[in-house]
């Protein structure tokens, strides 16, 4: 080979890795710019999860009623507003949309509204129009160790003494609509529909002895008293009338 056909080549091959080297920078740049530019999608998963108060995303073991719970809210608002139809079935990861209202919130509404009540007499049988008669009885004798209250150390129902193992009994005729143990705070739980308006329930209890669907009579075994992680022997009683909370003394005989 000439002495100028090997500068030739020789030449050619600097100019190939010089445009080599060239390219390699300039992927490097664009690797680092995109990894600077914030896209700002988020995760769907993450998108108006339930503590933004936009909707709860359905768990195993949630029905429509423990999620009304969860949030103070009427099952039957958000039957509508999900257009779920009467039985109420709901599926695992479904949506529920909750009109934007975090349980915080109602909270706050509730305790403008108590504020605001005088003081009357509430008879120790609770007529509903149209609903018929419901009669009360104590799910368990003993002391009320806790009120209700809506305002300081809030507690949405009574807390009443009892022992562990002691006999749960439903406060008036209704269906079982939830039987589990997946609401924060509220150990194994039933959850009593009574009417269109009224819904009951016993938190904290050591075994629950009814399943969901289930007709209970007022007076029938539902649950046994737990113990809480403080050792204290007591079930956590609750009264709802469209889904806010009520002070269960002013129903009790």
């Amino acid at each position: 080979m000439s002495n100028e056909s090997r500068f030739c080549q020789s030449y050619c091959e600097k100019l190939v890795r010089e445009q080599a080297i060239r390219l390699t920078g300039l992927l490097i740049l664009v690797a680092l710019v995109s990894g600077c530019v914030n896209t700002g999608k988020v995760p769907v998963r993450d998108v108006g999860r339930y503590e933004t108060g936009e909707f709860h995303r359905v768990q195993r073991g949630d029905t429509l009623y423990s999620i009304a719970w969860r949030y103070n809210l009427d099952y039957k608002t958000l039957a509508t507003v999900n257009n779920i139809k009467a039985p109420y079935t709901i599926y695992v990861d479904q949506k529920i949309m909750l009109r934007g209202q975090t349980q915080e919130e109602n909270l706050k509404s509730e305790k403008k509204e108590v504020v605001k009540k005088s003081p009357r007499v509430v008879p120790k049988k609770k007529k509903v129009t149209n609903q018929g008669e419901l009669v009360w009885r104590w799910p368990i004798r003993g002391e009320v160790i806790k009120p209700f209250s809506l305002k300081k150390n809030i507690n949405k129902g009574i807390d009443i003494k009892g022992k562990a193992g002691q006999r749960v009994s439903a406060a008036a005729d209704g269906m079982v609509v939830y039987a589990g143990g997946n609401l924060r705070g509220y150990g194994k739980l039933v959850i009593i529909k009574h009417n269109e308006s009224f819904l009951s329930a016993y938190g904290n209890n050591q075994e629950i002895l009814v399943r969901e669907g289930e007709q209970v009579k007022g007076g029938q075994m539902v649950a046994k008293v737990g113990t809480t992680a403080d050792k204290v022997e007591m079930l956590h009683f609750e009264v709802r009338l469209n889904g806010r909370p009520e002070d269960p003394l002013k129903y009790l005989p």
